[in-house]
């Protein structure tokens, strides 16, 4: 027994062997080459049917278009000389991911000297920093001088770079400021002939796409655009005689004083404008000092009641209808009260019981030309009006123009014909009376006046009769003669031969007219000649004396004289006696 219980012990017992199970086998491959199949098939459609959704949002990642600024057009004068400029300046920029992926603020000094550099506040510019830290681009400061730029460039602040823009310069200053206007912060144009041109001012800039890798370094270069400059702007003003009149407006505004001063001069040949300037003004080179009062461009903003420089218009249309001539007498009671209705109309100057049309002119007589006007129908005096152009824009096209106010009434009361002769009831911008005096300067042919050197003079429209302009030239002429008494002798112009009509009007406010007055003098020179057309604006002078031939006559006379001169017209006072 124990013999065979030994040999039972050393007996070896083979393991139970598993079956093959062939049919499990081909559903594990079967599993195994369908998503082999799946991933070919997914595989090609997405390289071979539909690869650009995987190329965009690729290049979305690695590819950037970088602009390159182009430089704004150049506004010059006629001559030339450089009103606008564009100068290369740098923007300063930050990358706050990459900032605090580098160690963040810890170098307080370097960052502190960023601050003090770009004229920032040292704890806002680090809370900013921290507020926008996973933000990867963010401007610091715009249009920074080049040296302020090699400053930042060498603190060397991780997530601190420079980006080329440019930045507008007016070398002219507040001389030409509401004309020419200034540029926003991205270039573009906000005002002035910069607003206005802005389209042909303003250049394309380059654009160079560029694939960059993970880190941002350039790899590839892929394509570049060259950039395109602005063109140029070439004015028609004359920035000689521009100085000369905004200094005379800024004396002015000082020793009158007055409110503001605004003058204009055209050339009655071809409608161009020479100058136009407003008292004050204001650095377009400072931002910190753009003042809205001293940023209006008063010369096509501002609308008054022209007062009694319309009365050669209404001298004209009676010369015109056969009202009367130039040697018929008006009865001008000496009283210097013409009752109308229940309203008195009243003469400042005393003027003979009868009296010419060009004595009118010369002692300004209210009514004389209400006693003409009065005699004629109103709708003639209104029709001589438009074609001056005192309902319509004057043509130079300036955003801000406006056009004032013109009658349209179906009925018209005796007083309304009345004061309509000495230029109440109607409002006009400065450019409208200087437009009309152009064209009466011009014996008759009406242009549109021109901001922009004009290469071609436009031909015009004759809508004056040119033998009565030159009758009319001739009497305003007599405003300036101190001996006869004319109210705008202080016009006068050494050497030169000067029509003007002088003019006061009372502000108009609600319910009637306050105690603040417009005083304006218009003229035209030379009359053996016609060259320049002008005029000047006085807006609430504060002195004792407030009359158009006392506050303005003296201006246009300094600002005239100094036009003839630069512009080398000869002196025709000589003519006189040949044209009598």
């Amino acid at each position: 027994m124990k013999l065979l219980n030994r040999s039972n012990k050393n007996t070896k017992v083979s393991p139970k062997s598993t079956p093959f199970l062939k049919w499990r086998f081909m559903i594990i491959c079967g599993f195994i080459l369908l998503g082999f199949f799946g991933l070919i098939a997914r595989a090609a459609y997405i390289q071979v049917l539909e690869p650009g959704r995987l190329i965009q949002e690729g290049d979305a990642r690695s590819l950037r278009v970088q602009l390159m600024p182009s430089a704004r057009g150049i506004i010059s004068d006629r001559n030339g000389e450089q009103l606008a400029v564009s100068v290369p300046v740098q923007a300063v920029f930050a990358n706050p991911v990459e900032i605090f992926k580098h160690g963040g603020l810890s170098e307080t000094k370097r960052w502190n000297a960023l601050a003090d550099v770009l004229d920032l506040d040292r704890t806002k510019l680090l809370q900013r920093l921290e507020k926008n830290k996973n933000r990867k681009f963010i401007y610091l400061a715009r249009q920074v001088s080049p040296p302020m730029a090699n400053y930042v460039e060498k603190l060397k602040l991780p997530g601190i770079g420079l980006r080329a823009e440019s930045r507008r310069f007016y070398p002219s200053g507040e001389v030409s400021a509401q004309l020419i206007g200034f540029t926003g912060i991205d270039g573009h144009g906000l005002d002035g002939i910069e607003k206005t041109y802005d389209g042909w001012l303003t250049g394309e800039p380059g654009r160079r796409t560029v694939r960059k890798d993970r880190y941002g370094r350039v790899v590839e270069n892929i394509s570049q655009q060259s950039r395109q400059p602005g063109k140029p702007l070439e004015l028609s003003i004359d920035q000689r005689i521009q100085a000369i009149a905004y200094r005379a407006a800024k004396e002015g505004v000082m020793d009158i004083p007055a409110t503001s001063v605004s003058i204009a001069i055209s050339d009655v040949r071809t409608g161009e404008i020479l100058a136009m300037v407003n008292a004050p003004s204001f650095n377009p080179n400072d931002r910190n000092d753009r003042q809205p009062y001293k940023m209006r461009n008063r010369v096509i903003t501002d609308t008054f009641e022209p007062g009694s420089t319309v009365k050669p218009f209404v001298v004209y249309t009676a010369l015109k209808n056969g009202v009367v001539n130039e040697h018929t007498l008006i009865n001008i009671p000496q009283s210097k009260h013409f009752r109308v209705g229940s309203k008195v109309i009243t003469d400042v100057s005393r003027i003979e019981p009868l009296a010419t049309v060009q004595r009118i002119l010369q002692k300004s007589s209210n009514i004389g030309v209400s006693k003409l006007s009065l005699a004629m129908p109103v709708e003639d005096i209104l029709d001589t009006y438009r074609k001056v152009g005192f309902d319509e824009p004057s043509g130079i096209n300036l955003i801000g123009e406006t056009t004032g106010h013109f009658p349209n009434r179906y009925r018209w009361s005796d007083i309304g014909r009345a004061t309509l002769a000495y230029g109440y009831g109607i409002s006009l911008t400065p450019i409208q009376l200087l437009h009309a005096y152009t064209t009466l300067g011009a014996y008759g042919i009406k242009r549109p006046l021109s901001i922009l050197k004009t290469e071609k003079v436009v031909p015009g429209e004759q809508v004056l009769d040119p033998k009565i302009a030159k009758k009319i030239l001739l009497m305003i002429e007599s405003v300036t003669d101190k001996a006869g008494g004319g109210g705008g002798w202080r016009a006068a112009v050494p050497g030169y031969r000067v029509g003007v009509k002088t003019g006061t009007a009372k502000k108009a406010i609600a319910g009637g007219y306050g105690n603040d007055y417009f005083s304006y003098t218009v003229g035209v020179a030379p009359i053996s000649h016609p060259r320049l057309a002008i005029v000047v604006m006085v807006n609430e002078p504060k002195g004792d004396k407030f009359y158009g031939g006392a506050v303005a006559a003296p201006i246009l006379s300094k600002v005239l004289g100094g036009a003839l001169q630069i512009l080398n017209v000869p002196p025709d006072a000589d003519t006189l006696k040949i044209d009598k």
